[in-house]
């Protein structure tokens, strides 16, 4: 197969833990970008699917993720050349601490990894808050970590304007790296957070007043000129393209449910869908009384659905709608907050249960604590809607809420652990569980679920 080269300017976004602000930075850098006339595009690294909506927001254009667990290096620099081609410059935020990967231990699918495997160089934002030399030590171990960090500057976070000519000399006097400048302390600039990370972009009241006051501040005191210069030094991504399904002649129409209460995708999986001949057609069990018209199959993805159980378990004539199209055998795809939708039954905090959509027997629950939390390695003990017994899916979980009816149509195994369960309840029609699935691990699952579209159509 012929080898593709591609090599946009890009950067990533690094921090050595959670927390950091490299959400709110990336965003404000990306309208930094914006403003100085170029046509950034976004990645965010690892599985989070909220970052990504932030990114969206200011861009106007989808952002996605890149993740070396989910599929491997060859997909991975696919992917992202493929999305960057209507950009100048892509800027990816990073995941957690720099080095930090999978089950903790290994630098699988960390920060650091994606950099070295794309070839791009990194940018640390650090926390700086009470520091001087004591930072000197925080970045000589980043670097040396490992033989190539990838690591080219820092940022340095919450730093008065006073000082920052200080810091900056005494580490670029004593370290192989560049500081490409700093910001104070923006006391209105912070983003509230959830049980599941941050909340969604649209709930954030001001968000672009928030961006672009960040935005401002960061052409005063960041080097965007010497950031943008880094981009250009990005190395050449080498890469095989993709085999993947040819698109159907027969198009089919796929409901995804898309409101406040439903909102945690993957792109990229929305995105392979419609390369194989589906029509993504948005609706809301929120707000509409029934389902799209002429639809041949349905998703459901993750979200908030515990904030809105009075407006979703109001909403009779859609729960019936919805488990009418499923009892005929329209394929069904429900994923986290989408599966506890299709329950019989969703428990909110406040003890009452309201009643669901009833296409999964049982009652979702709160547990008040993160349940089965991370990566896992789904492989199916019988044939199922997306894949044959035997085959494989990769996937992530984080939920608070979990099922008197989790399914055992699949087993699951953490990666470099021991812990495993079984999950997913299946039916020719139906896959309904708490993984997020992501398609690239599996393409297979993806076609799987258009032909089962078709057949529905065709019949």
């Amino acid at each position: 197969m012929k080898v593709e080269k591609h090599a946009i300017p890009r950067i990533l976004i690094g921090a050595s833990g959670s927390g950091s602000g490299k959400t709110i930075f990336t965003c404000g850098l990306l309208q930094a970008l914006k403003t100085a006339g170029k046509r950034p595009v976004s990645f965010k690294c690892g599985p989070d699917y909220i970052d990504p909506m932030f990114h969206t927001e200011v861009l106007g254009i989808p952002s996605r993720n890149l993740d070396l667990f989910f599929a491997p290096e060859n997909t991975v620099n696919y992917l992202m050349a493929k999305h960057a081609e209507n950009g100048d410059m892509a800027v990816i935020e990073g995941v957690m601490g720099y080095y930090d990967g999978l089950a903790g231990i290994s630098p699988a699918a960390s920060s650091y990894d994606l950099a070295k495997k794309t070839k791009t160089p990194a940018v640390l934002l650090l926390d700086s808050r009470g520091k001087s030399r004591s930072l000197l030590a925080e970045i000589k171990g980043f670097l040396e970590l490992e033989e190539e960090s990838m690591i080219r500057g820092v940022i340095l976070n919450q730093v008065s304007e006073m000082i920052y000519p200080q810091l900056k000399g005494l580490i670029e006097g004593q370290l192989p790296v560049k500081v490409y400048g700093y910001l104070p302390k923006m006391v209105n600039c912070s983003l509230e957070s959830r049980h599941l990370g941050l909340v969604t972009a649209k709930e954030i009241k001001d968000l672009q007043g928030i961006v672009d006051q960040l935005s401002e501040q960061i052409r005063a005191s960041v080097d965007l000129e010497g950031l943008i210069e880094l981009a250009g030094q990005a190395g050449e991504q080498v890469y095989k393209p993709l085999r993947l399904p040819v698109p159907s002649a027969q198009p089919v129409r796929i409901g995804v449910a898309m409101d406040k209460a439903f909102c945690f995708y993957y792109q990229d999986n929305l995105d392979l869908l419609e390369e194989m001949g589906a029509e993504i057609v948005p609706f809301s069990p929120l707000e509409d009384r029934e389902l799209p018209r002429e639809l041949h199959g349905l998703i459901f993805g993750g979200g908030y659905p515990e904030l809105y159980l009075p407006q979703l378990s109001e909403n009779r004539a859609m729960r019936q709608a919805v488990r009418s199209a499923v009892e005929a055998g329209m394929p069904c795809l429900a994923e986290c907050g989408g599966f506890m939708y299709l329950h019989e039954r969703l428990k909110g905090k406040d003890g009452v249960s309201y009643p669901m959509a009833g296409v999964v027997s049982g009652e979702s629950y709160p547990t008040d604590k993160l349940g089965r939390f991370g990566y896992i390695e789904l492989t199916a003990k019988e044939d199922t809607l997306l894949c044959r017994k035997g085959e494989m899916l990769k996937g992530h979980e984080f939920h608070y809420w979990d099922s008197t009816n989790p399914g055992n149509a699949f087993h699951a195994q953490k990666p470099l652990g021991k812990k495993n369960w079984e999950c997913v309840v299946s039916r020719e029609n139906l896959f309904a569980g708490y993984p997020h699935i992501y398609f690239y691990s599996n393409p297979e699952a993806a076609e799987r679920f258009a032909a089962a579209c078709r057949k529905y159509r065709a019949g």
